[in-house]
């Protein structure tokens, strides 16, 4: 800002040389100039402010938002390692997936992300990084994230029932291209096991109307 005041004094000095009034002053060009491209440059550190400011208008701390990226970095990761594995073991991509393997796959994976996010017996998976709050009954309890930064991101991965099943949706389709026998066997164990739950729900819903 030092500098354009400088450059603006010197230019009111040449326009108040006698002879210089009332021409085509160059000085006044000059002066014009010098404001011009002070408040470009004003503008400039504005913007660069907003720039700084864009995190903390979002109302999240830089520690959370670090780790979310790094989650999401760490999914991506995982995506190429899978492309590069499958090109290494020369496993062309398919076209499309049938039908049935994506229902076969789906079902699959919305069981194992509710075992994996409620289930007591998977505890110990979960219990690094959340705290429990209560045991709703014998088989499913219910917990919430622990610590911060890192810690508690996976926490929240690991308690959210919707948040595994990208995760785990992702891995089946990548076992089922490297894979197929062994991810359609895995993915029938968890679609029967979702079925029979359903069984013991109607019956135990028959049961209470009887």
């Amino acid at each position: 800002m030092d500098h354009f005041l400088f450059v603006a004094t010197h230019a009111f000095l040449l326009i108040g040389t006698p002879g210089i009034i009332g021409e085509r002053n160059p000085a006044i060009t000059l002066m014009r100039g010098a404001w011009t491209l002070s408040d470009q440059v004003q503008q400039a550190v504005q913007d660069n402010k907003v720039v700084q400011d864009v995190f903390a208008g979002y109302g999240a701390n830089e520690q959370e938002l670090s780790s979310y990226a790094t989650l999401a970095g760490v999914f991506n990761l995982i995506f190429a390692a899978f492309l590069l594995t499958a090109k290494r073991m020369e496993r062309p991509l398919p076209e499309r997936i049938e039908a049935r393997d994506i229902a076969l796959l789906g079902v699959a994976a919305h069981k194992l992300s509710f075992v994996i996010s409620n289930d007591a017996v998977t505890s110990p998976i979960r219990a690094p990084f959340t705290e429990r709050q209560e045991k709703e009954s014998p088989k499913s309890v219910e917990e919430k994230p622990r610590g911060t930064g890192l810690r508690k991101s996976i926490g929240e991965l690991l308690s959210c029932q919707f948040c595994l099943g990208m995760w785990l949706s992702s891995f089946f389709t990548y076992g089922l291209v490297l894979a197929p026998r062994v991810t359609r066997l895995i993915a029938t164990v968890f679609a029967v096991v979702t079925v029979s739950d359903h069984l013991h729900q109607t019956y135990k819903a028959l049961t209470k109307r009887a």
